[in-house]
Order: structure tokens, then C-alpha cells, then sequence
């Protein structure tokens, strides 16, 4: 994989969207390489937001908006990825 484009939205208890960030989490920049077949990443996002969040009680939906495999084909996301949570 190229590079992939994620947005992660901070839901509330009611499913509202109190922040979002969206960031490059595989390549897009010369600093960050490419991942190869097989291999596996982890990523952080940090939300800011002017004010305090009212609740503690948040939940974080992460998208991805867009990815390029190797040799600059974009990814149909629905088909070809596979998200899985990391082991803690």
C-alpha cells in the first residue's frame, strides 16, 4: 500500500460528533513510507476542540477516505480492505 487517508470522528453517547481529525496514516509524505504486503501499522489521532468535551463517555469511528495500493491504483475500500483492532 502507497498511502491511506483516515478521519476519525469522536462520537457522544448519543452518536454525535463532538470532534474529528483526519490525517495520512500510511505514506502521503516523503517522511512516512509505504506499507508492504502483509505487514500491519498502528496510528494515533488527537482531537482538539476549543472547548472541554461535556461527557467523558466518548467513542471513536475511524474512516478511511482514501488509498492507493502499489502502482498508484486507488482502493475500493468496500472490497479491499480489512480493519482489525490492535491487540493491547
Amino acid at each position: 500500500m502507497e498511502s491511506a487517508r483516515a478521519v476519525c470522528f469522536l462520537l457522544d453517547e448519543q452518536g454525535k460528533m463532538v470532534g474529528q481529525s483526519a490525517k495520512w496514516v500510511i505514506g502521503g509524505t516523503k517522511n512516512r513510507p509505504a506499507l508492504s504486503s502483509k505487514a500491519g501499522t498502528s496510528f494515533n489521532f488527537v482531537i482538539t476542540n476549543p472547548q472541554p468535551f461535556a461527557t467523558a463517555n466518548l467513542a471513536a469511528k475511524v474512516s478511511f477516505s482514501r488509498m492507493v495500493l502499489d502502482g498508484s491504483k486507488l482502493a475500493d475500500m468496500r472490497q479491499s480492505v480489512n480493519v482489525t483492532t490492535a491487540a493491547k
